[in-house]
């Protein structure tokens, strides 16, 4: 009986006419799947997209933004106010940061409304944290007495405005609204100091240039008292404006500026020693009395 051989070597120690191994399963290759995208080729695409939806929502709404440039004015103010109010609220809260800001532009305001009664250009009131508020002039006042009403026009509506975190007060009791009313009253009489560039100091230009020199030196003494950047900055400010206007006093222009009526100077001295003597009260009757515990 002849011996048959498998047709394929047997493993190492398998026996001749016994069932062949199982061989392992071999399976196909697998198929390439869907080549990923280049992902600059994407951001490419995106970019594209955005670039076509930019254009078309200009190419609608572009004469919307063009009716919208001369509303810059009022952007930029309410921007400068968020900033400061922002800027105020990392250190007092938000809270205080809202009223200081609305108290600061109220009082900027009323400089606004008198530069147009006086026929003067002027600049939106723009905010800067930490240092307050201004309008810009685009030109002079026709006359001393013009620029005194400016200077005054700003704490008078300011001092009505404390009025408001007054009666909170009153009406609730809450400390918060006598500190605000404090705050606001305090800024109003701070800004009546007769120096340039203070409300105080224009004022002072319808009465007497004299007035600025004493300011001054008081104001230096302040200074002494009270280190701070913002008193410097003033003081740099006055000091160089003071120096300017008391060189060109005798120029026929300066003689011409300063010429006011009589009743003009009366009217100027009643409403700045008025607002003087009502603001002083005020912060005595706002004065927040700080404890141990309030620390």
């Amino acid at each position: 009986m002849s011996e048959t051989h498998p047709p394929y070597p047997l493993p190492r120690g398998t026996l001749p006419g016994a069932p062949p191994p199982e061989l392992p399963e071999v399976l196909p290759p697998p198929a390439p799947g869907p080549r990923r995208p280049d992902q600059r080729q994407s951001l490419i695409r995106r970019a594209g997209g955005a670039l076509i939806a930019a254009v078309l929502v200009l190419a609608k709404f572009g004469k919307a933004a063009l009716l919208l440039i001369p509303k810059a004015k009022f952007l930029t103010t309410a921007g400068s106010m968020l900033v400061s109010v922002a800027a105020y609220a990392l250190i007092w809260g938000w809270k205080f940061g809202a009223v200081f800001v609305a108290l600061l532009f109220i009082h900027e305001i009323g400089h606004v409304i008198q530069l147009r009664r006086e026929g003067v250009k002027a600049s939106a009131p723009m905010f800067i944290p930490f240092l307050g508020a201004f309008v810009a002039m685009k030109e002079l006042p026709k006359d001393a007495g013009a620029e005194a009403r400016v200077g005054l026009a700003g704490p008078v509506l300011g001092s009505l405005g404390c009025l408001i975190p007054v009666a909170l007060w009153l009406a609730t009791g809450n400390d918060f609204w006598q500190a605000a009313a404090f705050v606001g009253i305090f800024l109003n009489l701070f800004n009546l100091l007769p120096i340039l560039p203070l409300d105080g100091g224009r004022a002072m230009a319808a009465l007497s240039s004299w007035i600025w020199a004493i300011g001054f030196v008081l104001f230096l003494g302040l200074l002494v008292v009270f280190p701070s950047p913002v008193l410097i900055l003033i003081v740099l400010l006055g000091g160089m404006e003071t120096w300017r206007r008391w060189k060109q006093r005798k120029s026929p222009e300066a003689q011409e500026y300063n010429r006011v009526s009589r009743g003009t100077r009366v009217a100027v001295a009643v409403v700045y020693l008025g607002l003087v003597v009502a603001l002083g009260a005020g912060l005595e009757l706002t004065h927040l009395e700080r404890t141990l515990s309030d620390v």
